[in-house]
């Protein structure tokens, strides 16, 4: 059984990233990320700050956006024109959730697709469908990279997706059809969840349910990506994946925390250095 170190990975990834910044600025590019963050949710403070530092350490300009909860959809949007507009922005990123005041969709729609550097446009998410350059949701994203880092090739595998979000399940459909996998992808109405993992190479769940996948539900040599990560009441980090005793059936496995996790943010300093890159062409 081999574990799947998304840490080490997220790390070696943000070196090359800051290795070609200083490339960039040689050019006189400064990759730049700007955050919008609506409210004080704590986890999504938590996560901005955590972009915010990993924007510092590898030497790209970022800048947050704080708005209060009660701040209006159009005010909004002309913040989102506003950086749309401004050439030495090369990424937006909206932290969701947004209030329930605000269509998200039309926020999402009105980002710039070459600066959407979360991959939710529907732009982005058409092209990624249709197999063309775009950019792609991040954690989908960061967890091809670990595949394509420990040498796990889909092409030809039967693969199992647990959860079809916007955000998650769908584009990690469309990533892994592309790169030759046959897909299932299963969800909240799928009758019987077992008969599908049971059948699959390679598992990926994230659906925010501890101990969602069980031993029995997994053959033996199976890869598990557990994109999940929910904390327990005793405040124990825990993937999607009861691990102690999937774990050993497995050939590889994603450990939570250290597996997916990290790879996010990994995946945003790249997309953002990749329209930094194609600044000339907006």
């Amino acid at each position: 059984m081999n574990i799947l170190d998304g840490k080490a990975l997220s790390q070696k990834i943000r070196n090359n990233v800051k290795l070609e910044i200083e490339k960039l600025e040689e050019n006189g590019i400064t990759p730049a990320l700007a955050v919008i963050l609506v409210g004080d949710d704590p986890a999504s403070k938590t996560y901005v700050s955590m972009k915010e530092k990993a924007c510092g350490e590898a030497g790209m300009y970022s800048i947050v956006h704080k708005m209060p909860s009660s701040i209006s959809e159009k005010k909004i949007l002309e913040i989102i024109d506003m950086i749309n507009h401004n050439d030495y922005i090369d990424g937006v990123l909206v932290q969701l959730p947004l209030p329930p005041q605000i269509n998200t969709t039309k926020i999402i729609e009105a980002i710039d697709p070459k600066k959407d550097v979360d991959g939710f446009h529907p732009f982005n998410v058409g092209r990624l469908v249709s197999g063309l350059d775009c950019f792609a949701s991040c954690t989908p994203l960061g967890v091809m990279e670990i595949l394509k880092e420990y040498k796990i090739d889909p092409k030809g595998l039967d693969v199992c997706i647990v959860g079809a979000s916007n955000i998650v399940g769908k584009p990690m459909l469309s990533l892994l059809l592309n790169a030759g996998a046959t897909v299932d992808i299963c969800h909240i109405f799928t009758k019987d969840l077992k008969a599908h993992t049971l059948k699959a190479d390679l598992i990926v769940v994230g659906v925010g349910k501890p101990g969602l996948i069980t031993e029995d539900m997994v053959k033996d040599g199976a890869k598990i990506i557990d994109i999940g990560i929910n904390r327990l009441d005793n405040g124990k980090l825990v993937g999607d994946v009861d691990f102690e005793n999937v774990a050993p059936k497995c050939s590889h496995i994603t450990p939570v925390p250290g597996g997916v996790g990290p790879m996010t943010i990994a995946m945003l300093l790249s997309n953002t250095l990749k329209a930094a890159k194609g600044r000339d062409e907006k």
